[in-house]
């Protein structure tokens, strides 16, 4: 049970980290002007990930988990990387919101499908139905940021593949599959390589269509999809 409760342990650190990082675009949000829709929508977000954080606690203990959250607060938050705020907000709108919570829906769908365990499934059900909420909102920010600073175009164009990069590399370092059981597939616990497929199939399903409708292509090298796990 240590393997189940440490992944349940390290998605709830992930939810707080979510959480705050939310948060935090969503002052970016309120310091541009940007529509109460979207800051409201933002903020709404931030309550989700708190929700999330609560839940997977819950199916923490469930799986005999005691420790508390390791929390490094050097990571809850978002640094200003460039002099024009709209390119900060621009580069985590794609990185986070675009390509992280989009390709959540399918990951949580797939740890859905094989989990049997009550409150793991009540956590992954309530996930699952926010995540599809929180890729549409990184959609909705992406066509906003375009139309209200055009000249951000080619930045993102310039960066793309970079940040799909990191992605693919994040996915990369998900749990081993070395020993994923079906006890632990029963506790929504997926195997490495089932992470690295999610990722691979949600360029070509879901990435290329969506950054198409804004006029930008993704390199060939990342529509490759491998066999099924």
């Amino acid at each position: 049970m240590e393997s189940i409760s440490n992944e349940w342990l390290r998605r709830v650190e992930a939810e707080y980290r979510s959480a705050a990082m939310a948060h935090h675009y969503t002052l970016w949000l309120i310091q541009v002007g940007a529509s109460p829709d979207l800051i409201r929508d933002g903020l709404r977000i931030v309550e989700d990930e708190i929700t999330h954080a609560e839940l997977s606690h819950k199916v923490f203990v469930d799986a005999g988990g005691t420790e508390t959250p390791n929390l490094d607060r050097d990571t809850l938050g978002l640094e200003r990387m460039s002099d024009e705020l709209f390119e900060d907000l621009l580069r985590v709108a794609v990185s986070f919101f675009c390509l992280g919570e989009t390709a959540a829906v399918p990951l949580f769908h797939r740890m859905r499908k094989g989990c049997t365990v009550a409150s793991a499934k009540t956590a992954l059900d309530r996930i699952l139905v926010d995540e599809v909420r929180h890729r549409d909102f990184g959609w909705t920010l992406l066509a906003w940021l375009l139309e209200a600073s055009p000249e951000l175009k080619p930045t993102l164009e310039a960066n793309l593949d970079t940040m799909l990069s990191d992605i693919r590399e994040s996915y990369s370092c998900a749990p081993d599959d070395s020993a994923i059981s079906e006890e632990e597939r029963k506790w929504g616990l997926i195997s490495r390589a089932e992470y690295a497929y999610v990722l691979d199939r949600c360029i070509g399903r879901d990435y290329q269509p969506r950054f198409a409708q804004c006029g930008i292509e993704i390199s060939d090298d990342f529509k490759v999809v491998p066999s099924a796990p």
